[in-house]
């Protein structure tokens, strides 16, 4: 039963569920609702794909993520920054538009979502963490401006292409001549009223004594007012006939069966972007699922996490959709608006569904200006230039990986942007693990303590050298430090005995032992001992399974003040109260 419950949440939090947690699944339900409709219309629209695709991949995946998700608030759905990667990927094996180009998002999904489910189920969760979070930031940051920048042919109702900033920019500017001015007010209208709407509609409502619920509901309702508006001044006065672009025909339907391309070409070119667009939007969803988790005092399971996300996506591969992650925006709204389980996800479904069926008429002559200022207002709270203060201040390395992966972003493109940040993440470790911090340790007086020599006043002994590795040890560093004890012992000809505190040492490969053994070697040869303090026990076990320990030609030590009274001839010192 607790492998089932692992992997069929549902049945956990299913059993226990009540008329209480009904009711505040309803009420979230309505908002996210509300909230997801223009949203995901625009978040199509931004993938390159019909608007009817945002609420298909908003249907049924929600309703898989309900039964095999763990966090009670995560919404599921189109996001802006996987909707970009989605256009840059599929943009490169088919024209916007046409059947291969909707075929290709569908195999990219189901791509996405078989690719997690297989790290969910051998729980390789654990590969998310070779992208660091100051990448993630400046991934983030970058692809927040080039989403936006991305809309402003709406605003502008220019025709423009491109994947990255110069390539956007240039193509707007060469298109200028051709601006809608018409669009463009209704552009720029949007924009300033849903800015206006985000800051401040709930704090004026607030201020006349509509209650807060309400009050909650109605500012989230601002981009459906916009919606409402602007399609209305297009169908009055006849604005597409005058150069307005607007939505179209919208299906009226529930999300039908489709069947992802399996073509091997197909599937070779899409391959390394689906893995991507996993990773990209684990990392997200993940985050988000954890900060509500922990307010309510909730535990996610991250390698569930995966299985749900990538039933998610294979649902969405099946049902007209493309690939979809745990949205931060509306999570929080989930949360805000009292979601008690993934039920308010599958409530929203439902609401989506019915959306489908009977509203999508309206949105006929919903100009596409008015989606372009939905999205460019969400994706620009993502955009955060502060990350590089605080890494530059903290970090010039991260501060490093921060401005390359943002440039390279803009400059190259998302693809080459989040593969240059996991290649980054990677060397970043590479780089600070390769010379690890060893500090040559003292006896603090009065005590059994040990502490660096050039940071405390403390007893050394000239024949003693006890020196703290402060990182497991591996291919990356072995040789440093072999050549770090080298130069230490060659520097005065008194040292008797070498001691090697491993109180910080979680590991010790293949690489490293052998050059363990190639210090113990030489060292014999010079006459001076080696030996080992603070080994922990998995990292001794494996020792044990070599035969350095039989050729050490020193000993192993419990504690370091045991190594110390043992090879020096001072008197034992009375322990720290």
């Amino acid at each position: 039963m607790q492998s089932l419950y692992r992997y069929l949440p549902i049945l956990d939090w299913g059993r226990r569920y009540d008329r209480a947690a009904l009711s505040n699944d309803l009420i979230a339900a309505v908002i996210v609702t509300i909230m997801l409709i223009p949203q995901s219309l625009a978040y199509a629209l931004l993938a390159g794909l019909p608007p009817e695709a945002g609420i298909y991949a908003s249907i049924v995946p929600i309703i898989l993520y309900a039964v095999f998700g763990t966090s009670r608030a995560l919404a599921v759905g189109p996001v802006a920054v996987v909707s970009l990667l989605t256009a840059s990927a599929v943009g490169q094996v088919a024209e916007q538009g046409t059947a291969g180009y909707a075929v290709a998002a569908l195999t990219l999904a189901f791509l996405s979502g078989g690719f997690l489910v297989l790290l969910g189920v051998f729980r390789l969760g654990f590969l998310a963490n070779f992208l660091s979070h100051p990448v993630i930031a400046g991934f983030i940051t970058a692809s927040g401006i080039l989403i936006a920048t991305s809309q402003l042919k709406h605003i502008l109702g220019v025709s423009a292409h491109g994947h990255t900033l110069p390539e956007m920019l240039g193509s707007i500017v060469e298109n200028l001549g051709q601006t809608n001015g018409i669009a463009l007010v209704i552009g720029v209208l949007a924009t300033a009223f849903l800015f206006w709407v985000r800051k401040n509609l709930k704090p004026a409502l607030r201020r006349i004594g509509v209650p807060p619920l309400l009050a909650d509901v109605l500012t989230k309702a601002g981009p459906v007012a916009a919606v409402v508006a602007t399609t209305v001044a297009v169908w009055a006065f006849g604005l597409d006939a005058r150069g307005v672009k607007i939505v179209g025909e919208v299906p009226q339907s529930l999300p039908p069966l489709t069947l992802p391309g399996l073509s091997s070409d197909l599937i070779g070119a899409l391959l390394v972007p689906a893995i991507l667009i996993s990773i990209i939007g684990f990392v997200e969803s993940i985050s988000v699922a954890q900060t509500l988790a922990a307010k309510k005092c909730q535990r996610i399971d991250p390698d569930q996490e995966l299985i749900g996300l990538g039933a998610a996506n294979l649902g969405a591969a099946f049902s007209g959709g493309y690939p979809v992650t745990g949205g931060f925006a509306r999570s929080v709204v989930n949360f805000d608006a009292g979601a008690e389980t993934p039920a308010a996800g599958a409530f929203t479904a439902i609401g989506l569904a019915i959306a489908a069926l009977f509203l999508t008429p309206l949105v006929y002559f919903l100009p596409k200006a008015t989606l372009a200022a939905t999205i460019i207002v969400a994706v620009l709270s993502l955009v955060d230039f502060s990350i590089l203060k605080k890494t530059w201040g903290y970090s010039r390395a991260d501060f490093a990986a921060v401005a390359a992966t943002i440039l390279l972003t803009l400059l190259a493109g998302v693809e080459t942007g989040v593969a240059s940040g996991v290649a980054i993440s990677i060397l970043l470790y590479l780089y600070k693990t390769s010379r690890p911090h060893v500090a040559e340790l003292g006896l603090v007086p009065g005590t059994q303590h040990f502490r660096n020599i050039l940071r405390h006043k403390v007893e050394t002994d000239p024949t003693l050298v006890t020196l703290r590795v402060d990182e497991s040890l591996y291919f990356v560093n072995a040789r440093f430090l072999e050549d770090l004890i080298q130069s230490r012992v060659t520097e005065g000809c008194e040292i008797c005995n070498v001691v090697l505190m491993f109180s910080a040492v979680n590991e010790v490969d293949f690489s490293a032992l052998e050059s363990l053994e190639a210090i113990n070697d030489r060292l014999r040869d010079m006459g001076v001992g080696l030996h080992l303090s603070e080994v922990k026990g998995p990292v001794m076990d494996r020792l044990k399974q070599s035969h350095f320990l039989d050729d050490l030609n020193g000993k192993v030590f419990l504690s370091q003040y045991d190594a110390w009274k043992s090879l020096t001839d001072r008197e034992p010192v009375r322990a720290a109260e």
